[in-house]
């Protein structure tokens, strides 16, 4: 081990340690899941200092957690996971960050790549027409003040009935899309009006609409049971969120629970995880709306998915049913979520914070959708526009000690400056189209920010999990066109 990893106790060749005593106030240990290359990567940034200062929040549970796939981030890492006891615990909105439950969705089509790519081009242009992608891009819906806080009350299902979708659509979703308990009515104004022209829109950053093909099936069992049947299946992969609406929704409630820090008596090694006890007002009042801000990321994802189908129709001439087009699931990340976990041998309720981080539930839990009993719901980890995606699922181990938290996605490894500057001077348009990759982007400039050579190679965060035992690879998906903001 190199003296760099020395702050880290090796438990084994996948688990990483951060003693208790490594700083003062901290409550629990840290534990870092990553192979030692992955570890040499993270330990390049703040992140290990940051899944040290999770383990200092009043309630926390067990330990600290970050996934292979942890970077740095606001007060919180990308990549970790915190559970709070719901008595004496908090909630921080730093630790579920500020594009509340960006997600990840999939679905899968009947279709060949063979027949395709002769109208890839018109595929993808159709696409990046009828999602609207971008910074501050607007969607083709205008929402009336009243229709906004039915979206946050009912998430994908407001969507699908108003004809966004299938009821069948609803069950392939956590939650069923729709987050109990939302309070639309703790969301502020300035959130409430930056969300009313943004339903539908992908936005920008690492945000991204993909067409993709099979390119390899691990699980063959699991993979018939997520619809995946063969390598060459083409299917779709959207990551969006919450938009304008959960940022402003994540910024309002830092300025209320950085206020409160004195009157309830906590001390933080970083202002940067302001927090309030769960139990409180305040805490209270953030659920209601990370909640309602969760619901609008649902129904966004699920008015892109009705735009995709129109998109393939109009492109492909059949019908969206005849094409498939079907979901295979719709993951969270950036929530917290009051669940019940096994804590000193107790089945007790905690609440999950997962910041770039994402459910992964095995077989026989109660929340899998009954058509995935079997074998547990699938996990989604996109990767870089240039390389690859997976599918996993979840394991009990990862129910034992993550509270049934796995990856998100590959990590950045570079800030987007250091990449832009990287690749000053390519034009990565021309540099995918040349692998067979079709990009739209609403600014080609960008690009450079979410280029592979800004992200860790996610087959290395997937093997690192796999290693653990947290996940069982079941498909790898490989991109044929990309739509970008």
């Amino acid at each position: 081990m190199s003296q760099e990893t020395q702050v880290l106790v090796q438990r084994d060749a996948y688990r990483w340690e951060i003693p208790a005593t490594y700083k003062p106030g901290m409550r629990v240990p840290g534990l870092i899941y990553a192979d030692e290359p992955l570890v040499r990567q993270i330990l390049e940034d703040q992140a290990v200092e940051q899944v040290a200062n999770a383990a200092t929040l009043p309630g926390v549970v067990r330990w600290a957690i970050a996934m292979p796939d942890i970077h740095w981030g606001y007060g919180f890492p990308i990549g970790g996971v915190a559970a709070m006891r719901l008595d004496d615990g908090v909630i921080s909105p730093g630790a579920v960050g500020y594009d509340i439950n960006c997600g990840v969705r999939l679905l899968a089509t009947q279709l060949t790549d063979e027949e395709v790519r002769p109208r890839l081009a018109m595929l993808a242009d159709r696409l990046f027409q009828n999602v609207p992608s971008g910074v501050g891009a607007h969607g083709r819906l205008r929402l009336t003040d009243a229709e906004i806080l039915e979206v946050l009350r009912h998430g994908a299902a407001w969507a699908v009935r108003r004809g966004y979708g299938r009821s069948s659509d609803l069950g392939r979703i956590e939650s069923a899309g729709t987050i109990p308990g939302a309070q639309p009515d703790q969301v502020g104004r300035k959130a409430l009006s930056r969300g009313l022209d943004q339903l539908g829109t992908l936005g920008s950053g690492n945000h991204f609409l993909e067409i993709q093909r099979v390119e390899a099936i691990h699980d063959p069992r699991a993979a018939r049971a997520f619809g995946l049947h063969h390598p060459g299946q083409v299917t779709v992969l959207m990551h969006c969120g919450s938009r304008g609406l959960g940022h402003q929704v994540c910024t309002d409630y830092l300025e209320v629970a950085g206020r409160s820090l004195s009157r309830y008596g906590i001390a933080l090694p970083d202002r940067q995880l302001a927090c309030v006890p769960i139990a409180s007002p305040e805490g209270r009042a953030y659920l209601g709306a990370m909640g309602a801000a969760a619901n609008f990321a649902f129904a966004n994802r699920q008015v892109i998915t009705h735009w995709v189908r129109e998109s393939f129709e109009e492109t492909l001439r059949q019908s969206a049913e005849a094409i498939g087009l079907d979901i295979v699931y719709d993951v969270a990340h950036n929530m917290a979520k009051i669940e019940e976990h096994a804590v000193e041998g107790r089945q007790v309720p905690v609440c999950v914070h997962r910041k770039g981080a994402t459910r992964g539930f095995p077989a026989g839990h109660p929340d899998v959708p009954a058509e995935y009993q079997e074998v547990g719901h699938p996990v989604l980890v996109p990767g870089d526009m240039g390389r690859y995606s997976y599918v996993l699922v979840g394991t009990p181990v990862a129910m034992a000690e993550t509270f049934g938290s796995t990856p998100h996605g590959a990590g950045r490894l570079r800030s987007r400056s250091a990449a832009k500057q990287l690749l000053r001077g390519v034009d990565l348009v021309d540099v995918l189209a040349r692998r067979g990759i079709l990009v739209r982007a609403a600014s080609r400039e960008l690009l450079a920010e979410e280029a592979s050579e800004a992200y860790k190679d996610v087959a290395e965060v997937v093997r690192a999990s796999d290693g653990a035992g947290l996940t069982r690879t079941v498909a790898r998906l490989q991109p044929l066109a990309v739509i970008k903001g």
